[in-house]
C-alpha cells in the first residue's frame, strides 16, 4: 500500500498540490499537518503515518524537505521505516526510493552532500 504524507510549515499555507500529487501517485491513505519541519519529534501527523505503516507498504513524499529538514531527522525517520519492512519514495526527486538498491544509495549520496 502507498501511504501518502504532506506538510506544509504555517497554517496559512495550502496543502493542495501535495494532497494531489499524493492521490495522483496511488496513496490510498494519506496523512497531512501543518507544522515546522525543523524537528520530526512534534510531528504527529508524521508519527501516525509511520505507525499506521505496515510491512510492504511504501511510505510517499511530494519532496525530501517534506519529510526531514535535517538529515539526522532523515536518517531517524528512514531507519524506523526500515525496522517496520516499509519502503520510501520521493515524487519530485524520483532517484530516492528506499525499495531499490540504486534509491538507497541516491539517498546515502544526497544525505552525505546535505551533511558536508
Amino acid at each position: 500500500m502507498l501511504v501518502g504524507y504532506g506538510r506544509v510549515s504555517r497554517s496559512s499555507q495550502s496543502l493542495d498540490i501535495q494532497l494531489a500529487a499524493l492521490h495522483a501517485a496511488g496513496c490510498e491513505k494519506i496523512f497531512a499537518e501543518k507544522r515546522s519541519g525543523t524537528s520530526a519529534s512534534d510531528r504527529e501527523a508524521l508519527a501516525e503515518a509511520i505507525d499506521w505503516c505496515r510491512e510492504g507498504d511504501t511510505l510517499v513524499v511530494t519532496r525530501l524537505d517534506r519529510l526531514a529538514r535535517s538529515v539526522g531527522d532523515l536518517f531517524n525517520i528512514l531507519e524506523r521505516l526500515t525496522v517496520k519492512r516499509v519502503g520510501f519514495t520521493c515524487l519530485q526527486q524520483s532517484s530516492v526510493d528506499t525499495n531499490s538498491s540504486s534509491g538507497r544509495l541516491m539517498l546515502a549520496i544526497l544525505g552525505a552532500v546535505a551533511q558536508f
